[in-house]
């Protein structure tokens, strides 16, 4: 890569290559749609229709932001390996959380709350890792809240909904 840079909304981009920039675009696109379909599967009714399918659309997504991590990556290793292992955490956590769902396994409900509530912190603290220092209010923190303040926010409201939501102290079936 060289040092030239591209500045996007603010925020620059270390390339001026079409090819790297539209794997930017594919990634940003799918974290986009990661965030808010993550948050209407996580405030809808646990039911057949909204839930699972902005929750599957979630998943693919997560599964695109992934990918395109890891290409990203590839290509300026150095500077973004951070990303890629957190990128894979946040889908390794989502397919755990999606597969007791799907697998039915005994306690699924809690495996696929932790599950699919990591993968949200996770896939945060990447954007904001990557991105705090060009954001507004972001930049005036220090770094280790990029680290932290995703799962600080995020944490006590997966615990709630592990230990208080109705599908968790539902009896099995």
């Amino acid at each position: 890569m060289s040092d030239a840079v591209t500045v996007v909304a603010g925020i620059p981009i270390p390339s001026t290559s079409p090819v790297f920039l539209a794997g930017v675009g594919l990634h940003v696109a799918a974290g986009l749609v990661c965030v808010v379909t993550g948050a209407v599967a996580m405030l809808s009714r646990k039911a057949v229709g909204r839930h699972p399918t902005f929750g599957g659309v979630y998943y693919w997504s997560l599964a695109v932001v992934a990918a395109s991590a890891a290409a990203l990556a590839a290509v300026r290793w150095r500077e973004d390996y951070q990303l890629f292992i957190l990128a894979c955490l946040a889908f390794a956590a989502a397919w755990l959380g999606r597969r007791a769902r799907r697998l039915a396994w005994p306690g699924w409900p809690r495996w696929h709350i932790a599950g699919m509530g990591w993968s949200y912190i996770l896939l945060l603290t990447a954007f904001y890792v990557d991105n705090g220092r060009n954001l507004p209010v972001w930049r005036d923190l220090p770094v280790i809240a990029y680290w932290t303040l995703p799962a600080a926010l995020g944490l006590p409201l997966m615990l709630y909904a592990l230990w208080r939501h109705p599908v968790v102290r539902r009896p099995p079936r």
